[in-house]
């Protein structure tokens, strides 16, 4: 593949002048907090006003297109996803960039140095919720196209930005909803690029996932007063006898996997619901989530199998009643092959740009490439992150939008 070694230094040397843009975006975008509605939130619409105004008002974007969902829990009714197109010299393929704009909560406001919606730069680190997971993303590929226009050169082929709703909680909304009725926005000769995950060196390149089920259970026994158990059936005991019985996942899923990071299927315990109110309540009803990442050789309908024998045993020692939900249920679709044109493309741009030996391989984490490669489109997840991602005191790196944006030029330059 060749690249305009003169024209991709110039966008190159404008991009690295955008430091002072990266934090004014990323502070405009940390201000406006993406929440969606099993979050308490209102859902991603203030952020895509902010996107939209900035696209039209500093990009001088000519098309601008909206994929809303319908989601009645929000003001406006919907969740927004956003298409920014850019016109390239060739139109044989465009170069998409996507990120979503939703965050999760800050979780104990204790735990953060600042105010986690109110940005703070300090040492190069841009810190607030959501600056990395995924402002870094969007505003990397904003200052992408920014370098484009203040250096007066065109890529090679069309570029479109698309931002998303609801990644943060299973992406019915985002995602999900444009492959389910916009599919043919991709052609298969597309490039989509999705800066989501990544290491500190920049040397990871997605390609694999592993199959993911989060599990909500509900622990029903019967609720009494604290001094009398013997007249109740305590179900916070028994969620506490399931969680270590779930453990035994580790022993029956052992398999390892060196293509991922980390290499096993996990099982883990995450949010658990306030059951009673005060100290002395025995509670009937208790409810608790599982997250867990299995690898592609497993197969989901063998894993839930499996947990509803271990729930089987709670309920018969325990004399409660364990209901099963799944809040997200996806099996792994088949990788991006190595030699995808878009895995070829990103390690060269990576290798160029960054002076470093890229890696494609799989990751633990769910990304929304998996929804793209159940589509038959290829998609490679990659950024450089120092993943404080859900984190108190999340930060983004300054080099790291700046840089990441280059790879991103390169890629589009690429012919």
């Amino acid at each position: 593949m060749n690249v305009d070694k003169t024209a991709l230094k110039r966008v190159c040397k404008q991009i690295e002048s955008l430091e002072d843009e990266a934090i004014k975006l990323e502070t405009g975008l940390t201000a406006l907090p993406a929440l969606s509605p099993e979050n308490n939130g209102d859902g991603e619409e203030k952020k895509a006003e902010f996107l939209i105004s900035y696209l039209e008002n500093e990009l001088n974007c000519a098309s601008i297109q909206r994929y809303d969902a319908p989601d009645k829990r929000t003001p406006t009714g919907y969740r927004p996803n956003i298409v920014a197109t850019f016109a390239g010299k060739n139109t044989d393929k465009t170069i998409w960039i996507m990120s979503h704009m939703d965050v999760v909560p800050p979780g104990d406001p204790a735990k953060w140095n600042s105010d986690p919606w109110t940005v703070a730069v300090k040492d190069g680190k841009i810190y607030g919720r959501g600056t990395e997971d995924n402002q870094q993303g969007i505003v990397s590929s904003l200052l992408t196209m920014k370098g484009f226009i203040d250096s007066d050169v065109q890529p090679e082929h069309n570029m479109a930005l698309l931002f998303v709703a609801d990644e943060e909680t299973g992406s019915h909304y985002g995602i999900q909803h444009i492959t389910a009725n916009h599919l043919d926005l991709f052609t298969k000769d597309d490039f989509i690029i999705i800066p989501d995950a990544g290491n500190a060196e920049g040397t990871l390149v997605e390609v694999a996932e592993k199959s993911i089920i989060w599990f909500k259970f509900t622990v029903q026994g019967k609720q009494t007063h604290g001094s009398t158990p013997e007249l109740g059936v305590n179900a916070h005991n028994a969620s506490a006898h399931l969680i270590v019985k779930l453990n035994e996942l580790y022993d029956i899923y052992p398999v390892s996997d060196a293509v991922f990071e980390p290499p096993i299927s996990t099982f883990e315990p995450t949010k658990k619901e306030a059951n009673v109110p005060n100290i002395n309540t025995i509670p009937g009803e208790d409810v608790f989530y599982y997250d867990c990442r299995i690898l592609p050789c497993y197969q989901i309908s063998e894993v839930k199998e499996t947990v509803r024998k271990l729930c089987d045993e709670i309920e018969q020692k325990h004399n409660v009643t364990i209901k099963i939900c799944y809040e997200q249920d996806l099996e792994a679709p088949a990788p991006t092959p190595v030699d995808a044109p878009v895995v070829e493309a990103t390690v060269a741009a990576i290798a160029d740009i960054k002076g470093i030996k890229p890696t494609p391989m799989g990751i633990g984490g769910g990304t929304v490439a998996a929804f793209f490669r159940q589509a038959g489109l290829h998609a490679v997840v990659w950024a450089t992150q120092d993943e404080t991602l859900h984190e108190p005191n999340e930060y983004a790196t300054i080099a790291n939008i700046l840089n990441d944006a280059k790879v991103f030029a390169h890629i589009a330059m690429q012919h």
